[in-house]
């Protein structure tokens, strides 16, 4: 039980460090540091206006650059060319290759936006897709995919979500959405205390489970109060949050929920846990694949490639070897970074 103990003291006391690194910290792609901008431009334009794509030269460009670098290499692109750099590697490459490249092309806000509007296009909603982006981004990630997203769209992400959402799903969806979670570092160990009882009586303790109080407590609060808050719910209870969750709801809530559990535990796990389950067994969900991987390519790639590594004892890059092959999987293997 110390052990345990220990551990959980050593979670709560850890930073938590996705949703406080800033980009390049903690992940694989970073600024180039003698970046030139007209140089890049013209290796592109030669990688694609030659005879047959040069792969390898828009790989190595695109997974090793930052973000700002390869919005201002889009920019200096469309001014020399007068085309767009995203349709130029749409037209020269395809498939999840194609895919791949042209996320790694597109800002972070713009990705969000992309995959949030697929996952509600047509009949019936991704919301896999809507959790995995609400539950896992900070504050600021979602106020700069919200602008984009009402830019692609005419209309507010909440207006949109509004149409897709209902029930204590809805609820819980729509207040990530907003954005406006705490975010004061300081930790009041008697409010986490309060606010674990107040699950506790909400759930466990009660025929029937109050819902609207796991909502509030779990997309309101700030990450470090809420890794207390799990520690101290441990303590009364005797049993982890996430366990509770699992037990007292169900469907799209419960997985809601947990994903938000796992993210405040730690973001780093919940998407070596997303990578793991897209390339586990038959078949390879690309889709989350390419998400994920882009996604956190230069957030916290480092710390995700070392969850994989402890949870499933084998290497990230390894996984990503055995799974996929040809120009897509040589580009996941330089996000990835090398081996462990």
């Amino acid at each position: 039980m110390a052990d345990l103990w220990e551990d959980l003291q050593s979670v709560a006391n850890a930073a938590p460090v996705s949703f406080t690194s800033a980009p390049g910290e903690r992940g694989t792609i970073k600024a180039k540091p003698d970046f030139n901008v007209s140089e890049d431009v013209a290796a592109l334009r030669k990688a694609i206006d030659g005879i047959g794509t040069t792969e390898k030269t828009l790989i190595d460009i695109l997974t090793h650059r930052s973000s700002s670098q390869k919005q201002a290499i889009s920019k200096a692109y469309e001014e020399t060319t007068k085309r767009i750099l995203v349709n130029d590697l749409k037209g020269d490459t395809s498939g999840k290759f194609e895919k791949l490249l042209v996320a790694l092309a597109r800002s972070p806000a713009l990705n969000d936006a992309k995959w949030l509007i697929k996952a509600m296009k047509g009949a019936g909603t991704d919301t896999n897709i809507l959790i995995e982006i609400l539950a896992s981004r900070t504050n600021k990630q979602i106020k700069e995919l919200s602008a984009v997203y009402a830019e692609q769209t005419k209309k507010t992400l909440v207006q949109n979500l509004k149409t897709e959402v209902s029930g204590d799903f809805g609820k819980a969806i729509l207040l990530l959405a907003e954005g406006a979670r705490d975010e004061s570092t300081n930790v009041n160990a008697d409010k986490a205390k309060e606010d674990a009882k107040a699950l506790y009586q909400a759930g466990e303790k009660r025929l029937g489970t109050d819902e609207s109080k796991f909502i509030e407590i779990l997309c309101k609060r700030s990450i470090p109060h809420l890794r207390q808050t799990i520690l101290e719910y441990k303590n009364i209870s005797g049993k982890t949050l996430q366990k509770s969750i699992e037990k007292e709801m169900s469907g799209k809530l419960e997985d809601l929920l947990v994903a938000v559990v796992k993210c405040v535990m730690s973001t780093p796990a919940y998407f070596a846990e997303k990578l793991y389950k897209s390339m586990k067994g038959a078949g390879t969900d690309e889709t989350t694949l390419t998400r994920v991987m882009v996604s956190r390519g230069e957030i916290d790639m480092l710390d995700i490639r070392a969850e994989f590594k402890k949870l499933y004892q084998r290497s990230l890059y390894k996984e990503i070897s055995s799974d996929v092959s040809g120009n897509y999987g040589d580009c996941l293997k330089m996000i990835c970074g090398g081996e462990d």
